[in-house]
């Protein structure tokens, strides 16, 4: 065979699906991509991967894509890892770090679920996609589909970011905005497909993005040494991220390349004004219900109901970690904060979780020494509506007080 793919597996009851053929959800509920491991282990070594070049592709031997295929691609390099001493300080910290997603080609981690899943889409002679996106998702699969030459449709709530709506507009997506949250907008996707024929694209409703996502977890462990740190907060949304994590750890584990066994301890982060998976997670539920009256700038958390849910819970639960709230009125605050003291400009989402890493050190659920990472998940430029500006002006053609602009 020219991939190690074995099966693939329901992620709710187990049952197993043969692998080289199309696949959605089962009962609804996603998919899980399963290797095999043992050939794997025998075809690559960890220190193999530093002779290849930096790109999430290198690992070859743990994604979906034939090894005789050319991915599509738009250069997804290895994103930095940001020691963060000042900020960390703040903290109590002595081992803070940003691992900062939005270097990658479209501003934001979806670059990697993108690049991935739009591969395997080619793979399988998919021609016409459909996503519903609260904002970077639609921009990255129309980028990535405008690469492979694919036909594209973005249904947005109507309040998604304006750069959102422009770079899915650019790269030729048919971009419509519906008066609702994303659920309404996955439910016009869902309904049209038998109609029109596109391919649902939605959060885990085809297995591929997720395996794009899972190299954020083999990255930071080749950046590590091949260990883990002890903590990593994500924001959480639609959870293919924290899921993909939790996937690839448990496959480092399983390959033994880990040189300590122990898992980071994972905090899915969301906004006080869209929690669901916080409150399933306080509550000792395993699926979370429909947050009711969702409402944040920080788009990409504004998923009321994620079809992830169960596994994001599993996840938390199995690192030890938790899910937590962070406050809405802080975001604005968070970002200008970790800026002005790291020169890091986070997004909203990301914003949430320097909250709820104060909140935790407050409450000395975080160790001074524990080595603490966050995901900075796109780009502030990306978000101009988010920080209002009252920016003094000068007049060219008066004498200026130059004593006075210093103070």
């Amino acid at each position: 065979m020219n991939h190690f793919v074995s099966h693939l597996e329901s992620a709710l009851d187990g049952t197993v699906f043969p692998a080289g053929q199309l696949h959605t959800v089962h009962q609804g509920r996603p998919l899980w991509v399963r290797y095999d491991l043992d050939r794997a282990r025998a075809a690559v070594r960890p220190e193999d991967f530093a002779a290849r070049p930096p790109s999430l592709w290198r690992y070859r031997e743990l994604l979906p894509l034939p090894l005789d295929e050319e991915p599509v691609t738009l250069g997804e390099g290895m994103t930095p890892l940001l020691p963060c001493q000042r900020l960390g300080q703040e903290f109590g910290l002595d081992h803070l770090f940003i691992k900062d997603e939005s270097q990658l080609p479209t501003g934001s981690f979806k670059s990697r679920g993108m690049t991935t899943a739009v591969s395997m889409a080619r793979h399988f002679g998919l021609r016409r996609l459909a996503i519903p996106t609260a904002g970077n998702a639609g921009g990255a699969l129309a980028a990535y589909a405008a690469r492979a030459g694919m036909e594209v449709f973005v249904f947005m709530p109507e309040d998604t970011p304006r750069i959102n709506q422009i770079e899915a507009h650019l790269c030729g997506a048919r971009v419509f905005l519906v008066n609702g949250l994303i659920t309404d907008c996955g439910r016009i996707v869902r309904e049209g497909g038998a109609r029109v024929g596109w391919f649902d694209f939605s959060t885990l409703k085809e297995p591929y993005r997720l395996e794009g996502k899972k190299t954020m977890g083999l990255e930071l462990a080749e950046q590590f040494g091949w260990r883990l740190p002890d903590v990593i907060l994500y924001p959480t949304g639609g959870g293919t991220g924290l899921i993909g994590m939790g996937k690839a750890f448990h496959e480092l584990r399983r390959l033994g390349w880990l040189k300590v066994d122990r898992l980071p301890r994972l905090v899915s982060c969301q906004s006080d004004g869209c929690a669901p998976i916080v409150r399933a997670f306080e509550a000792g539920e395993r699926f979370a219900e429909a947050f009711p009256n969702a409402h944040t700038i920080a788009s990409g958390l504004r998923v009321p109901s994620a079809v992830g849910d169960f596994m994001m819970l599993d996840a938390i639960r199995e690192s030890g970690g938790l899910a937590l709230a962070g406050r809405e009125a802080r975001i604005v605050e968070w970002m200008q904060r970790v800026a002005r003291t790291e020169g890091v400009a986070i997004c909203p989402e990301t914003a949430v979780c320097f909250d709820c890493l104060e909140l935790l050190r407050s409450a000395g659920r975080v160790d001074p020494k524990d080595e603490v990472v966050v995901f900075n998940t796109g780009a502030a430029q990306k978000y101009p509506e988010t920080v209002p500006l009252n920016l003094p002006r000068l007049d060219k053609d008066r004498p200026i007080n130059y004593e006075a602009l210093t103070r």
